[in-house]
């Protein structure tokens, strides 16, 4: 699906990163990220969220925590990130976006508080007065006060099984007078994941009944005498649907795959969001009629259902307007990368030859690369530097004691 997108509106990364792939500037298993559209994606989705009083944070996981796109995103406005784990909150800071959101969708661990509270987040959010007694005990250690936010669920409320949890909504006034009393936090406020979904039967992204649950907790608290309660409502952020969260009463949001244009959303319309990644492969052998290509990154997210995979084999020739679009046998889930594999059908491909991917990616969880391209709207890209999935400098040989690479 995102192949298309990619082919139809941003060719021009996909001819840069066949190019700089086969100069060998982009090694294969590496996402190519354009920076410029990065930049003017977080700039829409920043000026929307003003517009309705919404507090954008922005995830990067999905992207490999790129640092270089981390710079990017606050280039176009938006300032501070969502952490979905302590370390993608690091990673962000290294980047330049400061910690606006940590605690959802993990927690944190007991003994790393202190390394949260040292970042000083906006907000943090706890499931249970356990957590929030930790957060209250590294932010005072830190000299400081922390907002929390509670992570609240009803019953009928939808969640990927394993990230269940939270305080009882029809409590939250409860809630919210019992975190006030413990030390070092303030109750700021309610979050849930995921507030919207994307709905393939209508194509569009419909509102769960988390977000109706986060509704009238507001509700409960501003009735009690409670103002400036923020509401945290993630799940499928686009500029598309930000009116809508602003309607239920949402102050935060939380764009991820719209800053690449990867969200569900943005396989089925054409969005205000450009599409800004890509995935670079390239064939390692043949074999029986088979192409098989190197894998690392072939990590699809599955929100989307199943789907066939396709990707374009370009040849020296480098031209992605002119390559062949093959299908692709994906790896199965439960199975190592290593490889993907391509029927030939009698069809010419060279070992070597560059192999292009548009899914929906979760780089996080992969082996993959990623590298990020500037200067593509201008027609002079350059690669910005390649970095490994967890937003860290890949290890060089280069990098290794001279003993390690010394022959016997």
């Amino acid at each position: 699906m995102f192949l298309d997108l990619l082919h139809r509106r941003n060719s021009a990364l996909l001819q840069a990163a066949a190019t700089f792939h086969q100069s060998g500037a982009i090694p294969a298993n590496t996402y190519v990220i354009d920076l410029d559209a990065v930049t003017a994606n977080s700039s829409v989705l920043a000026r929307e969220a003003t517009r309705l009083s919404l507090r954008p944070f922005a995830m990067t996981k999905q992207i490999g925590r790129n640092p270089d796109a981390a710079r990017a995103i606050a280039a176009g406005g938006i300032s501070h990130s969502v952490g979905v784990d302590l370390e993608c909150a690091v990673a962000a800071a290294a980047g330049g976006l400061r910690a606006g959101h940590l605690g959802h969708l993990v927690q944190i661990p007991r003994h790393s508080a202190a390394d949260a509270a040292a970042l000083d987040p906006l907000y943090w959010t706890v499931f249970n007065e356990t957590k929030a007694a930790e957060a209250g005990a590294a932010a005072r250690a830190a000299g400081r006060e922390q907002a929390v936010l509670a992570r609240i669920v009803a019953p009928g409320d939808r969640f990927y099984r394993g990230h269940e949890g939270g305080f009882p909504a029809e409590d939250i006034v409860a809630v919210a007078d019992r975190l006030d009393r413990i030390p070092g936090v303030r109750f700021a406020g309610i979050t849930t994941f995921p507030a919207t979904l994307f709905d393939a039967a209508t194509g569009s992204a419909r509102p769960t009944p988390n977000l109706h649950t986060l509704t009238t907790a507001l509700k409960a608290l501003q009735a009690a005498g409670r103002t400036d309660v923020q509401v945290n409502a993630p799940g499928t952020t686009s500029v598309s649907i930000l009116a809508s969260l602003a309607e239920a009463g949402a102050t935060q949001v939380e764009p991820g795959h719209g800053l690449t244009g990867t969200t569900p959303l943005h396989a089925a319309h054409d969005l205000v969001e450009e599409p800004a990644i890509a995935y670079v492969s390239e064939v390692s052998h043949l074999h029986d009629g088979d192409a098989y290509v190197f894998g690392g990154g072939l990590y699809v997210d599955p929100v989307l259902g199943g789907s066939t995979t396709d990707a374009l084999v370009v040849g020296t020739d480098a031209d992605v307007l002119t390559s062949p679009r093959l299908r692709v046998d994906m790896p199965a889930p439960e199975a190592i990368d290593y490889y993907a594999t391509i029927p030939l059908e009698g069809r010419p491909v060279e070992v070597g030859d560059t192999v292009l991917f548009g899914f929906r990616p979760q780089v996080f969880v992969t082996r993959g690369l990623t590298a990020g391209i500037a200067g593509l709207s201008t027609g002079s890209p350059t690669v910005a530097g390649i970095w490994s999935a967890d937003g860290s400098a890949p290890i060089t040989i280069g990098d290794l004691d001279p003993e390690m690479t010394r022959t016997a």
